[in-house]
């Protein structure tokens, strides 16, 4: 029962902030979901979730800002790596002709920040996930360089100062609370 509690009274404290702004709450618009592992989701038995004289019911997914939230996150994952792998193939033929600066930037402009957008979400990720998300960095550092499968990539990500996936979330993270 006191989880309960904890979520009617985070639900009132927020809409408290917001009416403190000028805003407000609307129930008809507000989604509730669920995040956590498959043991932790299998114990919430909360059905609804009062918001204001409403009562929502938990969805399995929601979209916010352009991001595809479920459960693990593994919708917004499968979108980032699907998009990031499209602009690849969008790239490959016009990237050979360029220089390596050029390409850098080209692919820094069309992928990277793609990869980069909302990534402080990926915190806690499964390490299965986030290697879909890193696969897909590396693809892009191997059309700049023209790096082969078989070489290794963490020379290649040195040089074009390119931290791994997990690393730049943490960092990300880090300067948002500094």
């Amino acid at each position: 029962m006191r989880v309960r509690t904890d979520v009617y009274t985070c639900v009132s404290d927020i809409n408290a902030w917001m009416r403190a702004r000028r805003l407000r709450l609307n129930p008809a618009e507000t989604q509730v979901i669920w995040l956590g592992s498959g043991q932790l989701l299998r114990q919430v038995s909360i059905c609804h979730v009062p918001v204001l004289s409403t009562q929502v019911k938990p969805v399995e997914s929601a979209r916010d800002l352009g991001v595809d939230i479920d459960s693990q996150l593994s919708a917004h994952v499968t979108a980032l790596c699907r998009s990031g792998y499209y602009q690849l193939r969008q790239l490959r033929p016009n990237i050979r002709p360029l220089t390596a600066d050029a390409a850098k930037t080209l692919v820094q402009a069309f992928i990277t920040c793609r990869l980069d957008y909302c990534n402080s979400l990926l915190y806690g990720v499964s390490n299965y996930r986030l290697q879909k998300v890193h696969s897909v960095q590396n693809a892009a550092a191997r059309l700049i360089t023209g790096t082969q499968r078989c070489e290794r990539i963490t020379p290649v990500l040195q040089r074009l100062h390119w931290l791994p996936v997990r690393r730049k979330v943490e960092f990300k993270l880090a300067c948002l609370v500094h």
